[in-house]
């Protein structure tokens, strides 16, 4: 008799922490599925800024309230020298990017991209011969650059 009563205790005490791990066996995956949908919703996909990513509650906050639009530096130097390469040679739009870049060394990292986008203007404005006699070494030659990838 011994014997059973151990058993039919053993079993008794079993019963609540099954009854839990059960429970946890459903919910939790459940619950990681969620959450990884949501982190997925959240990733940037495009490779555009992080802002532009909008959930269905920002939609509402969006139509509500006008936002203003801060623009990096870079992009706002980008801009400015492109505006000025209209007005001037590429001489003296590169001779501004050097400066402001020696100005501001945050913005050395965006050089090589600014002066390749200016030299791809530089073609369409001035003619690819033109353009290219106003190449100088300002950010690695990414000016060059850009003046023979707008070429070919």
């Amino acid at each position: 008799m011994k014997h059973s009563i151990t058993t039919q205790t053993r079993r008794s005490h079993r019963g609540p922490a099954r009854r839990v791990g059960r429970s946890l066996a459903l919910v939790l995956p459940v619950v990681l599925v969620l959450s990884g949908t949501l982190a997925v919703t959240r990733v940037n996909w495009t490779g555009s800024p992080a802002g532009s990513v909008l959930t269905a509650s920002d939609i509402t906050s969006v139509r509500s309230t006008p936002k203003t639009v801060v623009h990096a530096p870079e992009d706002v130097l980008r801009d400015r020298l492109m505006s000025e390469l209209h007005e001037k040679n590429p001489g003296v739009v590169l001779t501004h990017l050097q400066e402001a870049v020696n100005g501001h060394p945050s913005l050395a990292r965006h050089c090589t991209s600014i002066a390749r986008s200016l030299g791809r203007a530089a073609v369409r404005i001035y003619g690819a011969s033109r353009a290219q006699s106003y190449a100088r070494p300002v950010c690695d030659t990414s000016f060059a650059t850009g003046v023979l990838a707008a070429r070919g």
